[in-house]
């Protein structure tokens, strides 16, 4: 979801500033920062970026200052009218009420939104059309950007997926091997339950004797890694269209069945296995946060 893009226009003795850049987020969240006089382009330009971003926190700016002149902005002597009988308004009506009013400092005027015009004049603004086209060239680098930043972050991606193939494979092996260990000690278990097992229900023993076999059982969720996860989030890799929020939820399921395997392991090594896979989970999980 990042990208970043930036584009400085001159004509006529005016400059024109773009900059549109991108971060992470869970949602599709835009800023726009126009001159006061071009907010009629805010709806033109957020229809442009939804078009081609579904996730991120976009922010697009746009600076016009005058490249000849002392000043990169002036005062809009109309706005300026405007504002001092409004203040003149309020004075006079303060003091009909017998409320005091402190001397209005103008550089606080200067600050009003519209008092200072960039550039002074009019005629710093060209044609929305002439802006529009400005802008897609900004967002055609943007892409650009972001496509780069993508194919970086497939690669990574992929080289964490692979290093979660073979944990995955070590953690079926080590099951595997563990299975006289597991069943010496659910006839330990068993044992211990039929000393204890006078009077006990024939179905109760047979459900406590299934329990035990099924906390210590790992097969199911080293099959879903092995044979569903880990094919889900390859495919992922390789979909067109945004994918992020699949992926958010496919890291849950990756990361639900690493704290099972850990939890019903009952074998240091295979614990250890599932600890280490839930830190390639953690990193990966990390960089899916960036995928649009």
């Amino acid at each position: 979801m990042t990208g970043y893009a930036a584009r400085d226009v001159a004509s006529d003795g005016i400059l024109r500033s773009w900059e549109l850049r991108s971060v992470n987020g869970r949602g599709l969240d835009m800023r726009l920062r126009l001159p006061d006089r071009l907010g009629r382009l805010d709806i033109a330009l957020r229809e442009r970026l939804k078009k081609v971003i579904a996730r991120g926190s976009v922010t697009l700016s746009l600076r016009i200052t005058k490249e000849d002149s002392g000043t990169a902005s002036a005062i809009d002597e109309a706005a300026l009218l405007e504002t001092l009988a409004a203040l003149s308004h309020i004075q006079r009506s303060a003091e009909a009420q017998g409320l005091p009013v402190n001397a209005v400092d103008p550089a606080r005027i200067l600050s009003l939104p519209g008092v200072m015009a960039s550039g002074g004049a009019d005629d710093i603004f060209p044609s929305d059309e002439t802006l529009l086209a400005e802008f897609d060239e900004v967002l055609a680098a943007f892409l650009t950007s972001r496509a780069e930043e993508g194919a970086a972050l497939n690669q990574t991606l992929s080289d964490q997926i692979d290093a979660m193939t073979p944990l995955v494979a070590q953690a079926a092996a080590l099951a595997d091997a563990r299975k006289g260990t597991a069943a010496d000690r659910l006839a330990e278990n068993l044992k211990k339950i039929l000393n204890t097992a006078d009077g006990m229900d024939p179905d109760r023993l047979a459900q406590e004797l299934a329990l035990q076999a099924v906390k210590s059982d790992v097969t199911e969720e080293i099959d879903r890694l092995a044979n569903a996860h880990i094919p889900a989030a390859r495919a992922l890799l390789d979909a067109d269209g945004p994918v992020g929020r699949r992926f958010d939820f496919l890291m849950q399921e990756f990361n639900r069945e690493a704290n099972t395997l850990c939890s019903k392991s009952n074998d240091a090594a295979l614990t250890q296995t599932g600890l280490d896979l839930k830190v390639a989970i953690d990193q990966m999980r990390e960089q899916v946060q960036n995928v649009e």
